[in-house]
């Protein structure tokens, strides 16, 4: 770990303060990823801004609330395990609950923050071990070394040549499945970004992963209001069940009226090089019957797009196995018979 400068936050306006003050300014909150990466100096800033005190002076971030249009508002500031366990979530948006509880360990839960987790770093081999000269996210310009190396984790969904490395977080996924908002402060003011914008595809500047500007935090993640009836679920496939991330996991919410699924919001992780919001999936869904042969035709169309390398092309089939399941789960006793795949 390289030397750096330390500074405690009382409020928003000094956290943002002290990011416009210094050209390589990270802001420190749970600090699971961020010190882990400083450690291994793959991240290197110069001032370390500590946040954690800010919810004594805000407690909105560092709360979970009904929001006026009757969704959720969730503070950046909020533990994942806080989150994972509150009844608003529990209750009412399970797929962000279990999708919580699928990601890291119950200490590292017990720490790391929503915002945190939202603005996490790839697990890709070439990005996080710096003795490996080709990364174009740690040293832009310098390549791709995954794609002719070690690629099994990799993203076969939205890669460019520049980079294929796979977005990690799990609760980001539930959040572009259900189109949440997040809400982020700058010293311009404050601004709202749709969950399925925010995370930004690599194409030739995979460096920039994210819409937050350079002198902005993130305040609060927001969650519409679902329609009434809607069920959800957040399946996860990976090497081994606990502290391992995603191969290809599904984050799934629908409403089924009458026999017929009438909304669908439907994000795929661990295929992506950001979480994958499946459009095309939930169109196929809307309007039909649930039965195994529709759920087989659905994540077929989610996964068309798929560009995979020879070690991952496994997760085509992974993901598309994964997103039926998460359906049938959901449908229950809704779904047609039939027999899944």
């Amino acid at each position: 770990m390289r030397p750096f400068s330390y500074t405690r936050a009382g409020d928003v306006a000094a956290a943002l303060a002290g990011l416009g003050a210094s050209p390589d300014a990270a802001l420190l909150a749970g600090g699971t990823t961020l010190i882990e990466l400083m450690k291994l100096t793959v991240m290197t800033p110069q001032t370390l801004i500590d946040i954690t005190g800010l919810p004594r002076e805000d407690a909105s971030l560092d709360s979970i609330s009904t929001a006026a249009d009757g969704g959720v508002r969730i503070g950046a500031l909020t533990r994942m395990s806080d989150v994972a366990a509150h009844p608003l979530i529990v209750d009412g948006y399970p797929v962000v609950s279990e999708a919580l509880l699928k990601g890291a360990s119950a200490q590292l839960r017990n720490m790391a923050t929503i915002g945190g987790n939202l603005m996490q770093r790839t697990r890709c081999t070439y990005f996080r071990d710096v003795t490996m000269p080709e990364c174009n996210k740690r040293d832009p310009g310098s390549g791709c070394g995954a794609r002719q190396g070690i690629h099994r984790p990799s993203a076969v969904l939205g890669a460019s040549e520049s980079c294929i490395a796979t977005h990690p977080s799990d609760v980001a996924v539930a959040f572009v499945a259900l189109d949440a908002a997040i809400e982020v402060q700058g010293e311009a003011g404050e601004r709202s970004i749709a969950a399925r914008d925010f995370f930004l595809l690599p194409g030739d500047t995979p460096w920039q992963e994210t819409a937050l500007g350079a002198h902005e935090l993130i305040t609060a993640v927001t969650l519409p209001p679902l329609p009434p009836g809607t069920r959800s679920h957040y399946l996860k496939v990976r090497d081994r069940e606990s502290y391992e991330f995603a191969l290809a996991s599904a984050a799934v919410a629908i409403q089924i009226v009458d026999g017929v699924i009438g909304h669908a919001n439907i994000a795929l992780g661990g295929v992506g090089t950001r979480p994958w919001h499946a459009t095309t999936a939930e169109a196929a869904l809307i309007g039909q019957a649930p039965s195994t042969a529709l759920f087989a035709a659905a994540a077929e169309t989610a996964l068309a797009e798929a560009i995979p390398l020879g070690q991952n092309a496994f997760k085509v089939t992974l993901a598309r196995r994964t997103l039926e399941r998460t359906l049938a789960t959901i449908a229950g006793d809704d779904l047609a018979t039939g027999e899944m795949r």
